[in-house]
């Protein structure tokens, strides 16, 4: 076989999101944790729904720690588009008609609520955080999809939004229709979100960085244990991990996982286009800016979603930067990164009991593009829960074990398990991209059979190789290799993993395992 071709060119700007290029990496006093403890509740996942619900346990009164396994608020947090809204790509209207007029009300309600809540935070807080409220808009530029805009805008208004439908947008291109949303905000998500861990700690909360945690054994007190052996003993458990960790309830089967670029550019104040706008055109597209200087707003532009594992990642990005060129002329890209998402398998988010019969264990995750606001609602729904208090009307909307689930859901659910498996079997029965680890140049990575053994292999820009295991811990499908972020990604479930083997994202807890290459003599 050929040697592979290289990484190419990576796209322009800095290969990091401005919101953690922004903030100070760590949180003084949020150190690992060093040595077993016992309080009222085990948060696990120091991102947006974990700090929020941290932050309104707190609130509540109970004793609090929060675990992350790397860094807070610079995993998905810090990737964030951060638009804090009710207007969902979900769609109202499709809510109306498959869970009922009733259900789109709660929806509406719960997530209207979320965008108050983060400026009534914020603003108690003092944050720092570039809060602003501004109208959200779903848009087309198409023919065929404005029609289904006017009918969005008019469930919209129907659950209780303050939508309207429209043909004029401050978009620097014409649009054929959209539905806008008006008071809803945007921010600095790290900020913040650091904003929060900072309170938490400052009322006597725990917050531990590199703290991954690999087991949780349910009961009365419930034991979360960390990758080191430390033991956390707690009478609540909460799981806000994104993409839920040690999942008993198999919720992973009704979830998809997608990857989507971004770009930062700076744009003149003059060009701003007032707003929040996204778009299922184009691969998807979600623009919008935020402060940067006197004379300069902070343009962000994400789409190209694809799923982990997708080889063309330098070309999305391409399409993505020529994209945001082209329609905003005098745009300087300065940043660029990835996200990752999942939805569930009905577009509503899963929060409450961890699996059927849990009674101390809960779960958030499933909240696509939208997990900032998603997130908020969750902080509040999972206190009440947790506390006993009067629970909101709209927990049973988000349910993850929620009547009809299995009807509803069934199709979406089907669709991620036959690709699952056609990805494990044929992943499987076709040759390696390489023959050997000879093939892979500099900066690329490619998955080889060594003794009969998939490894993933990946050289340096100064000829090193490094080579581990090509199985993901998770389930056991074959990683492939990003490109552009120098990263293996499981395209099942979306754990991924630096060129060591560590875990980056989960639902994977364990590292890949090391994989020693023999010399040519040793074969």
């Amino acid at each position: 076989m050929s040697r592979l071709p290289g990484p190419g060119p990576l796209p322009p700007g800095v290969a990091e999101p401005y919101w953690t290029a922004t903030t100070a990496p760590t949180v003084p006093g949020a150190g690992a944790l060093t040595s077993d403890l016992t309080v009222d509740v085990a948060v696990v996942g120091g991102g947006a729904t974990g700090l929020s619900t941290a932050w309104e346990l707190i609130e509540a009164g109970r004793s609090v720690v929060v675990l992350e396994a790397g860094h807070l608020a610079a995993g998905s947090a810090g990737r964030a588009t951060a638009q804090v809204t009710a207007l969902h790509p979900l769609g109202y209207a499709g809510l109306a008609r498959t869970r009922g007029e009733e259900a789109a009300r709660l929806c509406a309600r719960s997530m209207a609520e979320a965008v108050d809540r983060v400026g009534e935070i914020a603003a108690a807080l003092r944050a720092d955080c570039d809060l602003e409220r501004l109208p959200a808009h779903a848009y087309a530029t198409g023919t065929t999809r404005h029609e289904n805009l006017r009918a969005e805008a008019e469930a919209a208004r129907a659950a209780g939004l303050a939508a309207s439908y429209t043909t004029g947008t401050g978009l620097p291109f014409t649009v054929t229709g959209a539905v806008r949303v008006e008071d809803q905000a945007q921010l600095h998500p790290r900020r913040y979100l650091l904003a929060l861990a900072h309170d938490i700690l400052a009322r006597g909360g725990r917050v531990h960085e590199n703290t991954r945690v690999t087991g949780l054994k349910e009961g009365t007190p419930c034991r979360v244990t960390t990758e080191h052996g430390l033991v956390v003993t707690a009478a609540d458990v909460v799981l806000a991990t994104h993409h839920p960790v040690l999942d008993r309830g198999l919720l992973y089967t009704r979830l998809s996982t997608r990857r989507e670029l971004a770009v930062a550019a700076t744009l003149p104040a003059g060009d701003d286009p007032g707003g929040m706008y996204v778009t299922r055109e184009d691969g998807g597209r979600s623009v919008r800016t935020a402060p940067y200087d006197e004379e300069r707003r902070l343009l962000i532009v994400t789409g190209e979603c694809s799923a982990p594992g997708d080889p063309d990642v330098a070309r999305r990005f391409d399409r993505l930067v020529h994209w945001t060129t082209e329609r905003f002329p005098r745009a300087r890209i300065l940043h660029h990164w990835t996200a990752q998402d999942h939805e569930s398998a009905d577009a509503v988010p899963f929060v409450g009991l961890r699996r059927p019969g849990a009674a101390h264990a809960y779960v958030a995750t499933g909240f696509g593009g939208w997990g900032l606001s998603g997130a908020v609602m969750a902080g509040r729904l999972l206190t009440e829960l947790v506390v006993g208090r009067t629970i909101p009307s709209w927990a049973g909307l988000y349910d993850p074990w929620r009547p009809g689930r299995a009807v509803r859901g069934a199709p979406a659910a089907l669709r991620n398990q036959v690709a699952f498996g056609r990805r494990f079997l044929t992943d499987r029965l076709r040759a390696g991209r390489a023959a050997s680890e000879t093939d892979v140049p500099p900066g690329g990575g490619a998955v080889v059979r060594v003794d009969g053994r998939r490894c993933a292999v990946h050289r340096q820009e100064d000829g090193t190789v490094r080579a581990v295991s090509a199985r993901c811990t998770h389930l056991g499908c074959l990683v492939a290799f990003n490109a552009v972020e120098r990263t293996w990604e499981c395209p099942c479930h979306g754990s991924r993993f630096a060129p060591d083997g560590a875990v980056l994202n989960g639902p994977a807890t364990r590292p890949l395992e090391i994989r020693e290459i023999p010399d040519d003599d040793d074969r």
